[in-house]
């Protein structure tokens, strides 16, 4: 299966297709005329970008202070790129650091099934050699600084959240558990 390796991308950013609620979400790298979407979860979406600022954070604390590790890339704002066609969906994702190019590199295993025997296959940490999809991105800090901070925003940007249950509010509201008219009786 092939593997979508980007090692200077033009562009590698989270982006939505759809109003929210019913939001799609794209992990997109570009470079030249080249175009990878793959699919992912919300959840997926919010770890992964936490998880890029714990991976500087851990990358300062044990090769030093260097600038570059502060540096953030200019904020990219803008839609996802047309067309947006499906690769594959994200079943695992996996981040390292890479100490010779000093780059984050972000890779987005496709989602798989049980194998014949009915077990989940083994996770690798990073594939090469394997028989599913992957996308491979390297991104310098600045750029994985800046792509965290866009991810977080496009998360942020979806329903708001109900005050009283946590619950995401749809557009024509919703029914809330805290709320529901349930009030304990009291025998006379």
């Amino acid at each position: 299966m092939p593997l979508y390796q980007y090692d200077s991308p033009d562009r590698f950013v989270v982006g939505t297709v759809g109003p929210p609620g019913e939001r799609t979400f794209f992990l997109q790298a570009v470079e030249g005329g080249r175009i990878t979407s793959v699919v992912l979860e919300k959840a997926q979406v919010a770890a992964l970008a936490e998880r890029v600022g714990e991976l500087l954070e851990e990358v300062r604390r044990r090769f030093g202070d260097a600038p570059d590790l502060h540096e953030v890339a200019e904020s990219d704002n803008d839609p996802l790129q047309r067309p947006i066609e499906e690769e594959f969906r994200v079943g695992t994702l996996a981040l390292a650091w890479d100490a010779q190019t000093r780059r984050v590199i972000v890779e987005a295993q496709q989602l798989r099934g049980p194998d014949e025997s009915g077990e989940s296959p083994r996770v690798q940490a990073f594939a090469d050699d394997v028989p599913y999809d992957v996308l491979r991105v390297h991104l310098t800090p600045a750029e994985a600084r800046a792509f965290a901070e866009r991810a977080r925003r496009v998360v942020a940007a979806g329903r708001p959240n109900c005050p009283l249950c946590g619950n995401p509010l749809d557009p024509g509201g919703h029914i809330c558990p805290r709320q529901n008219g349930y009030r304990p009786v009291h025998i006379m």
